[in-house]
C-alpha cells in the first residue's frame, strides 16, 4: 500500500478520512497479505466479498475510490465494484424487498387523491430513483431557473433542462463531498407541472413516512429500490447509475461526462414509457 494510497485516505475521504494510526497500520498489513499485486478481478471480488475477515472489504472499497480519483479505473467499473463490493457492516445474505407493483400503484392512486404534496414526492422518486432526502432537498430549494456550472468538468448548464419534446426534465441538484451524492434528478413533464404547483416547499422527513405508516402505504424510502428495480429492467446499468447518482463522486473528464448525460437523456424516456405500461404514471 503506497504512500499516495494512504495519503488519499487521509486527506481526500471527506467526512470518512481515515486518520488513525493504529487503523491505517491494519489497512496495511491486510492490503499487503491479501491484496497486493493481485489483479483487480471478478476472482478477486469473489475472494474478498467470501473472507471471513470483513474489514477486507474496507480495504478494497478504499483502493477501488483511490484507483478511481486517480483516474486509474472508468466509472463504469467504478460503479460496478462498489456495487459488488459491500461494506463491513453489510449482510452477505440477500433478502427480497417486501414490495409489489400493486402495493406501489395503490399507494400512488391514495396520494393522488387525498395529498398532492406527498403524491408529488412519490413521484418525483418513482421517476428518479433519487434518495428520500434529496428530493424533500429539492422541493424545498426548487428555483429552477438561472444557470449553474458543474465542478470539475467545466459544463455551464441550466438548472432546469427540458431537453426538446421528450416528454421529461432533469433538476440540477450537485451534492458532491459526501457519501450521498446527487447530480440530477430525473421526472417526467407532468410531475414538472405538479412541483411548479407545490415548490418551494419545506417537507419534513418524517411526515410522509408517518402518513404512509397510518395508512398502509409503502414507504418513501423503498420507493428509490424499486426505480432501481425498473430502471435497470429498461435502461441497463450504466444509463440507471447515472441518473440516480451511483456513481460516488464524479471525477471525470468533460467529455465523459456529457457522454453520460447524453446516454442517459436518450435512455430515460423508455423508462417513462415503461412506468407508464406498468400502471405507474
Amino acid at each position: 500500500m503506497g504512500r499516495d494510497f494512504e495519503s488519499i485516505l487521509r486527506e481526500r475521504k471527506g467526512r470518512r478520512r481515515v486518520r488513525d494510526p493504529a487503523t491505517l497500520k491494519y489497512y496495511r498489513s491486510l492490503f499487503t497479505k491479501y491484496l497486493e499485486g493481485r489483479e483487480l478481478s471478478e476472482d478477486l471480488v469473489d475472494y474478498v466479498v467470501s473472507h471471513p475477515n470483513r474489514w477486507l472489504r474496507n480495504v478494497l472499497r478504499h483502493y477501488v475510490q483511490y484507483l478511481y480519483y486517480r483516474r486509474r479505473i472508468s466509472p463504469e467499473a467504478f460503479g460496478w465494484l462498489t456495487e459488488a463490493v459491500p461494506s463491513r457492516g453489510y449482510r452477505l445474505d440477500v433478502k427480497p424487498y417486501p414490495i409489489s407493483l400493486e402495493d406501489v400503484r395503490r399507494t400512488l392512486e391514495l396520494l393522488g387523491e387525498n395529498h398532492p404534496v406527498y403524491y408529488t414526492v412519490y413521484r418525483v422518486m418513482i421517476e428518479s430513483g433519487a434518495r428520500y432526502t434529496h428530493v424533500l432537498r429539492m422541493i424545498e430549494s426548487w428555483d429552477p431557473g438561472g444557470t449553474v456550472e458543474i465542478p470539475g468538468v467545466g459544463v455551464t448548464t441550466e438548472r432546469l433542462v427540458c431537453p426538446g419534446d421528450k416528454g421529461f426534465c432533469r433538476y440540477y441538484m450537485g451534492l458532491r463531498g459526501s457519501a450521498k451524492q446527487c447530480e440530477w434528478i430525473y421526472f417526467s413533464r407532468e410531475t414538472l407541472e405538479l412541483l411548479m404547483r407545490v415548490a418551494p416547499r419545506r417537507v419534513g422527513r418524517h411526515q410522509p413516512r408517518r402518513y404512509a405508516v397510518r395508512h398502509g402505504l409503502v414507504l418513501p424510502k423503498y420507493m428509490r429500490k424499486v426505480a432501481w428495480r425498473l430502471m435497470v429492467k429498461t435502461v441497463g446499468r450504466e444509463a440507471a447509475r447515472f441518473m440516480q447518482s451511483r456513481f460516488g463522486e464524479l471525477r471525470v473528464s468533460e467529455a465523459r461526462y456529457e457522454d453520460l448525460l447524453g446516454e442517459a437523456d436518450q435512455a430515460y424516456p423508455k423508462y417513462l414509457e415503461h412506468l407508464a405500461e406498468v400502471g405507474l404514471t
